[in-house]
């Protein structure tokens, strides 16, 4: 596993069929939170079925953009499409795995999970308001490390990217400033810092800048070994990411099929809810029956067969009554 977390930005995962299956193949593009553990069940998948599966993680955005362009067979974002822009673009959606995006820092004192932030200040360090590590604010929330007396150094994604529009969508609900100033969005224009492409690139960023500070998916800080943060919830609690308290933002998910799932998991009220968490969507053009049908019998597999590798990569699978939704929903639309 740890050659396919380290390919490239654009990562195509084939294998030969052997003569036993017919050669097929499916192409998606779009969001890196969840390319882990989409790469973990294509490989498996053509195990058994001889399936090849090419998957390009561009970010959100370009899921978005070629699956509404009808370049892939499925799309794939973490930033859920309202019904009407669904609509419009005749599309369909539905999650598929459920996950976290965690603030990495690069401190060379502190170890994962050692350094505590509150919303407040989170949202400070993305606008600039708070340029030092050794801000009062900080030090207040962290008495027994050793910060630095150094400048912070932001590190966002430059990309059309869901894991953005979830830390965003996140920020914009606790943080007025944060709302008024810079809004909620796949893209939006951050105030200080620098850019990098794809979770891949932020992490890697994070890597070699010293007394930095960005977000990823959680199953990159754990691949990259970025010192990630806890922070404190909706609950008043200081968590750590991880399967529970992912586990835990997902229970209070009310998904809808009428309304296409279209659902955002962030700042959960529960006591042990990480408060970045997220659903990441599937999207197929409503026309494309044929190759909808392939995409659908690949995820209904990962379901069945795929939840003990998700909770490895430490995404939470969908609930069983979900799963059941969701099944729902491809019958009523004829793929399954």
């Amino acid at each position: 596993m740890k050659t396919i977390f380290k390919a490239a930005l654009v990562l195509t995962l084939a294998f030969a069929c052997t003569a036993a299956y017919a050669a097929d193949t499916l192409n998606g593009a779009g969001a890196s939170f969840p390319y882990p553990v989409y790469s973990a069940w294509s490989f498996e998948y053509n195990k058994v079925t001889g399936v090849q599966f090419n998957y390009q993680s561009v970010g959100s955005g370009g899921g978005q953009r070629q699956i509404t362009e009808r370049t892939v067979d499925f799309g794939a974002s973490d930033d859920p499409l309202m019904p009407d822009k669904l609509q419009k673009d005749k599309l369909l959606q539905f999650p598929a795995v459920i996950g976290g995006v965690v603030p990495v820092a690069n401190l060379e004192a502190v170890k994962p999970g050692e350094l505590k932030l509150d919303s407040d200040t989170l949202c400070k360090m993305f606008l600039g308001d708070i340029k030092r590590w050794d801000d009062e604010k900080i030090k207040k929330m962290n008495p027994g490390l050793k910060l630095p007396a150094a400048d912070v150094t932001v590190v966002y994604r430059s990309d059309g990217s869901g894991t953005t529009a979830i830390f965003t969508n996140y920020l914009a609900q606790v943080c007025p400033a944060w709302k008024e100033k810079v809004g909620a969005g796949k893209a939006v224009k951050f105030p200080v810092g620098i850019g990098g492409k794809g979770n891949e690139g932020v992490a890697n960023y994070v890597k070699r800048t010293r007394n930095s500070i960005g977000y990823v998916e959680f199953a990159y800080a754990k691949q990259n070994k970025l010192n990630y943060t806890q922070l404190k919830n909706k609950a008043g609690n200081f968590v750590e990411p991880g399967f529970e308290s992912f586990e835990d933002a997902a229970e209070t998910g009310d998904f809808d099929a009428k309304k296409d799932f279209f659902l955002w998991l962030t700042n959960a009220p529960g006591n042990k809810s990480w408060p970045v968490a997220g659903a990441t969507f599937i999207l197929l053009a409503k026309e494309k029956v044929d190759s909808n049908k392939k995409v659908v019998k690949f995820f209904d597999w990962s379901f069945k067969n795929g939840d003990n590798k998700a909770k490895e990569l430490v995404y939470v699978p969908l609930p069983k009554g979900l799963k059941e939704k969701v099944r729902g929903y491809w019958k009523a639309n004829g793929l399954q």
